[in-house]
């Protein structure tokens, strides 16, 4: 499937947000296949947390035309870039201007069918980690986790009975004790279904789910 259209971003727009990379590009072959596999089929509310410049909400969209797609993102920027990326394509997003899912409350408690983040995993000193500007998007502390073990406990709150849960991670971030640690504290089943290296980068998709896929 052809990646969503970002046309309409400016150069001076990616100052302010992440631009689409080898971790995007990485993302987007994963679940479409994933999708192919038929395992994204009866998806009907996705959730992308830090959604940049919604090329992945929208390539999802593009992917289930039926999914309600709610983007979430911290820096304002990249809410209206998300916006705006769902026009382009013709896919419907609704981006929100929220620390995680914090904005919904206990509205999304259970519902989530298809959970996507891809986390600022960039190893960092701790004082970078927290902006709200573009270096929210790649500044992720110590082991360059210090973000993604704060959205980690949320993850089975909001997930449903079928949903899936799919995180980006680099080799820093110990992608295996990840697995490990939500196995043994939520009970989700774990697999690395896509992994490549980008430069210095090994990156690695990682799928949560409640069943063993």
């Amino acid at each position: 499937m052809k990646t969503p259209s970002l046309s309409h971003l400016r150069p001076s727009d990616y100052m302010n947000v992440y631009e689409p990379c080898e971790d995007t590009f990485l993302l987007l072959d994963a679940l479409e296949a994933e999708a192919d596999a038929g395992l994204l089929k009866d998806a009907t509310l996705c959730l992308e947390v830090g959604s940049g410049s919604g090329c992945v909400s929208a390539f999802v969209g593009m992917l289930i035309k039926t999914c309600v797609l709610l983007a979430t993102d911290i820096n304002p920027h990249a809410t209206s870039a998300s916006l705006q990326t769902g026009i382009k394509n013709n896919v419907h997003i609704d981006p929100v201007l929220s620390h995680f899912a914090t904005a919904f409350g206990s509205r999304l408690a259970g519902k989530v069918d298809l959970l996507i983040f891809n986390p600022p995993y960039v190893v960092t000193p701790s004082e970078e980690v927290g902006s709200n500007g573009i270096e929210a998007a790649w500044a992720g502390g110590v082991d360059g986790m210090e973000v993604t073990s704060k959205f980690l406990p949320l993850v089975n709150d909001l997930l449903s009975a079928n949903g899936l849960f799919y995180l980006v991670t680099v080799r820093e971030n110990k992608p295996l004790e990840i697995m490990r640690e939500m196995r043994d504290t939520y009970g989700l089943f774990a697999k690395v279904i896509l992994a490549r290296r980008a430069g210095i980068e090994g990156l690695a998709i990682v799928r949560f789910s409640r069943t063993e896929i």
